[in-house]
């Protein structure tokens, strides 16, 4: 295994246990709730149940990323070890933390000028970043070297496809991707926005569908068309939910019959309370190794 850290921020939203299993380095994002503070820790501050529970009650929420201070005191934890770090940021096109961690790179490469310290900018979120983090993983515990690890992540960081809908839009409504119009409308309509994450990390509304059940099959679909070798996709799958495991269950079923090469089951893990606080409870994300995202 080669002697490097590899390391995320907590929106990978994998699990606890995963991020330890896997020996991944993580750093935590920041949310509010009803005005307290606390960090986005895996579900360890505040339980994922009582969080979603809480917004569907009305609970106000707001983010913070991680501050250049807070990423120069986590690299320099490993730096000042005599270790090399690859650290991989939420997607640019949804936070401003790539920019930090790379101010604190800049910083730390003065007074470690004999260590490495890569930074990537992930262009994923949620468990398509966690997906992009295993494959790191992989590479780097077959005995890849960090320069290996890195270039391969930024030459296929964009074949990781994202595929998500959203149940309620009252949260995007509130996040003013939505009209309030529009919201209206289409809650009343049952309208689900299937949703992609495009080549600049950017969350884009790609259509219109009416009806869950619908837009589930839509989602399906969109790994048929865009998944490595079509049907024959014999890579991993991950799926985010949440609060909504049913509905997320109901999607790996579908693609557990479609895709019967398929690397073993779908894994299902939560959104965490970062990304969480933008989508709110009751939505679905699909992720997959497929066609490099061009727009």
């Amino acid at each position: 295994m080669s002697d490097f850290i590899l390391s995320a921020c907590s929106t990978a939203d994998l699990s606890l246990e995963h991020f330890e299993r896997r020996d991944i380095k993580y750093i935590c994002f920041h949310f509010e709730i009803d005005g307290t503070e606390y960090p986005d820790d895996l579900g360890k501050s505040i339980s994922l149940d009582k969080f979603y529970n809480m917004m569907a009650d009305g609970a106000m929420t707001r983010t913070s990323q991680v501050s250049v201070g807070e990423y120069e005191e986590y690299f320099e934890k490993f730096l000042s070890q005599g270790k090399d770090v690859l650290h991989l940021t939420l997607s640019s096109g949804i936070s401003g933390t790539y920019n930090s961690a790379m101010i604190a790179k800049q910083q730390l490469e003065e007074k470690y000028p004999d260590r490495k310290l890569y930074v990537v900018d992930s262009l994923a979120a949620s468990a398509g970043f966690g997906l992009l983090m295993d494959k790191l993983a992989d590479l780097r515990d077959s005995g890849k070297s960090i320069d290996e690890v890195y270039n391969w992540a930024e030459e296929n960081k964009l074949t990781c496809n994202h595929w998500f809908f959203v149940s309620n839009l009252k949260y995007l409504v509130r996040n003013g991707r939505v009209s309030k119009a529009a919201g209206a409308i289409g809650n009343v309509l049952s309208i689900c926005p299937l949703l992609n994450v495009d080549n600049v990390g950017k969350l884009i509304v790609r259509s219109k569908v009416r009806g869950k059940n619908a837009v589930m099959k839509a989602q399906v679909q969109k790994m048929v068309e865009l998944a490595n070798n079509g049907a024959d996709y014999a890579e991993e799958c991950y799926i985010s939910n949440s609060h909504c495991y049913e509905d997320a269950r109901a999607v790996a079923d579908m693609i557990e019959e479609k895709f019967p090469k398929l690397k073993g089951k779908v894994k299902i893990y939560d959104i965490g309370t970062t990304i969480g606080s933008h989508t709110g409870p009751g939505t679905v994300a699909l992720f997959f190794w497929g066609q490099k995202r061009v727009d």
